[in-house]
């Protein structure tokens, strides 16, 4: 009696294995496909704060923005970028893109305090980027162009909050003349 006490035990204990185990792997396939595609194809981000303050709001908006058109250079003037911060590679933001190498970039240099403006020819390697809110946005003013190595992705599509979910390519931002 004892034998068969065993073996029954034996096999419920294999079942209830080989089940965990089944879907321990489903698991780690779904994180699997879920990490290649936040890296390589297409991630969540959110925008908040005043430097974008006329495509997102304040509060905090979510959107999507894709990593292919990095990759293979389909980026231009006036996109919305996902970049890591030049004198903070740990951190990330998102910003206007105004200028790619050897473009002519004009900006106003201090907007609190006249409308001087400047002009600079974008090196190479280098995009220039700044916030739609020039007079609360930290960006190619002060630190100056950006490596093109930073850019993580292009802004695509909002979708928080709901009632503004949509495209933000360039016919679909808020402010056209950026």
């Amino acid at each position: 009696m004892v034998g068969l006490v065993g073996r029954l035990w034996n096999l419920q204990y294999k079942s209830i294995v080989k089940e965990a185990s089944g879907k321990a792997l489903a698991v780690a396939k779904f994180f699997c496909v879920l990490h290649v595609t936040n890296t390589y194809l297409c991630t969540f981000a959110l925008a908040y704060g005043p430097n974008m303050v006329l495509t997102f709001n304040l509060t905090g908006d979510m959107f999507l923005a894709e990593r292919l058109s990095i990759k293979f250079g389909k980026v231009g003037p006036g996109d919305i970028v996902l970049l890591r911060y030049p004198e903070s590679p740990r951190k990330v933001m998102v910003k206007c893109l105004l200028g790619l190498e050897s473009h002519s970039v004009t900006y106003v240099v201090d907007p609190m305090k006249s409308d001087r403006r400047d002009t600079v020819v974008v090196p190479k390697g280098h995009v220039w980027v700044e916030g739609d809110n020039i007079y609360n946005s930290r960006d190619s003013r002060q630190f100056g162009p950006v490596p093109y190595g930073l850019l993580e992705g292009k802004v695509f599509c909002k979708i928080w909050p709901p009632k503004e979910f949509g495209s933000l390519m360039k016919s679909g931002m808020k402010d056209p003349d950026l």
